[in-house]
């Protein structure tokens, strides 16, 4: 993740007590503050998957407040990966 103004792909996988607590509302909101276009999804083990394309800084940023223990539930991991962006998403929303 060399160049800041490169568009990237950040894939999260959060582990915890994370559903059913306004969770992925939450990630929207930080996602919507950082220009982050993107999705957070449930997933069917409990976990939610954030999957979000931006500048670098602002991924980092996404992902210092995932790990930040300041979301709502509890997060007990965060699985990051950086990859390219694909340009897939319009906006960030909650799936």
């Amino acid at each position: 993740m060399a160049n800041d103004t490169a568009s990237q792909r950040l894939h999260a996988t959060v582990t915890g007590s994370v559903q059913g607590v306004g969770f992925r509302y939450w990630v929207r909101r930080q996602a919507d503050q950082l220009d982050l276009m993107g999705t957070a999804t449930n997933c069917d083990d409990g976990s939610v998957t954030v999957i979000a394309e931006g500048p670098t800084s602002s991924l980092d940023s996404l992902r210092d407040v995932l790990e930040s223990g300041s979301t709502p539930g509890h997060v007990d991991g965060v699985d990051v990966r950086f990859a390219a962006a694909t340009g897939k998403f319009s906006d960030f929303h909650e799936a």
